[in-house]
């Protein structure tokens, strides 16, 4: 009996161990790595509902094929209901309570940049898969935060050529009053005044996300006789902007230089209101015939029965990678995701990119063309894809940006 004691009191022992072992190191015992999503699902779901259909397909490929190193990828989505303070919370959450691995995501910009000084503090990896302010991972950079979709900076200048083509004189700007919009504008600015010394702003025109006064920024943009609008809104307020405009003949005769316009997320509620002619950044979904894109493309509508939008390929490009990160390196810690990141190759839907050392920004792209009517129905056309990495600052420019120890 003293012997068959001694022996329970050793397995308990022993299997006490055990489950304290597995409670310390978490990562050993699982079978999944899990990653924690957070975006503004809610309120921006004309970009994120195409966005998470994007993810699922690229988690749903990556596992079909064992997964990396092993494991499966587990995604732990949460909405960060489109408030900075409310992101940081959840994230907080994401990390402390589901025990992520890393975190990724957020759209809009200044909820982007609220994760970013997150994960700086709190040494969280953290890829930042669409907000497109610059500061991201220049002026608020950090050693945590990398960041895929082309920034304000890069569209911008991929549009320059055509506004510097145009020789008009007289810019109106019109723009969500918030930091990616704000964005867009100083980099349009700074970027025109330098290649045409004589342009002349004669209006902007800032109104508040998601509330344009649509008819009176309109009226305001035609009184100020302007030769040519560059334009930043997006999603309902650029519908808006485009329906008052059309109206009111605000965009004839002028040359239309905007961020977005062409994506199909914005461009197709608008059916046969679209502003043929403007010069736009976008996506052409339909007319890419390169094997990258058709491959994503044909397995997309295969899972959907539907068509892709950008929002898709930022989702499906966003857990790709994540899974060429995680490929990279054994650890799942914050710092050797840092490493595995640095210089990583990616193959996405537009071809390979690049995660830069120097500024942790992707050298994804992106179309630049012109919106025309096809059928009833916006579209681009006489369009050209754009490499990111043709319209990025030097690496030796990149270190006047960035702070000191963000790499």
């Amino acid at each position: 009996m003293k012997a068959n004691a001694l022996l329970k009191r050793r397995y308990l022992t022993s299997l006490a161990f055990v489950l304290a072992a597995g409670l310390s190191f978490p990562a050993v015992a699982q079978d999944t790595i899990k990653i924690g999503e957070l975006n503004s699902y809610k309120s921006q779901p004309a970009f994120l509902d195409p966005y998470k259909k994007g993810m699922e397909l690229a988690l749903e490929e990556v596992n079909a094929k064992g997964g990396v190193n092993g494991k499966k990828i587990e995604l732990i989505i949460r909405d960060d209901g489109g408030n900075p303070g409310e992101a940081v919370r959840v994230a907080e959450e994401l990390v402390t309570r589901e025990g992520v691995s890393m975190i990724a995501g957020t759209f809009l910009s200044h909820i982007g940049l609220a994760v970013t000084n997150f994960a700086g503090q709190k040494k969280v990896f953290f890829l930042a898969a669409e907000p497109l302010t610059d500061k991201i991972t220049w002026e608020n950079g950090n050693k945590y935060t990398y960041r895929l979709r082309a920034t304000t900076y890069m569209q911008t200048a991929m549009l320059m050529p055509a506004a510097v083509a145009a020789k008009k004189k007289r810019w109106a700007l019109v723009y969500p009053n918030f930091e990616y919009g704000q964005s867009a504008a100083a980099n349009f600015k700074a970027m025109l005044k330098k290649a045409q010394p004589d342009v002349e702003f004669v209006t902007e025109q800032a109104p508040p996300l998601g509330k344009v006064d649509a008819g009176a920024v309109a009226q305001a943009i035609d009184d100020a006789k302007p030769d040519a609008i560059f334009n930043v809104l997006f999603g309902p307020d650029l519908a808006k902007f485009v329906r008052e405009g059309n109206t009111r003949g605000v965009f004839k005769d002028r040359t239309v230089v905007s961020l977005l316009s062409g994506e199909p997320e914005y461009l197709d509620p608008l059916g046969a209101e679209a502003p043929v002619g403007w010069i736009v950044t976008g996506y052409p979904w339909d007319k890419i015939k390169t094997p990258e894109h058709v491959a994503f493309l044909t397995a997309y509508q295969k899972k959907f029965n539907d068509y892709p939008r950008l929002g898709s390929i930022v989702g499906y490009t966003t857990i790709k990678s994540i899974a060429a990160g995680l490929a990279k390196t054994k650890g799942l810690d914050a710092d050797s995701l840092v490493e595995a990141f640095k210089g990583l190759y990616v193959q996405s839907p537009f071809g390979p990119f690049q995660y830069r050392a120097s500024d942790h920004q992707a050298t994804m792209g992106a179309y630049v063309g012109k919106i025309a009517l096809e059928k009833g129905k916006g579209t681009m056309d006489d369009f050209k894809y754009i490499d990111g990495a043709s319209v990025l600052p030097s690496d030796e420019e990149v270190k006047k940006l960035r702070p000191a120890g963000a790499n």
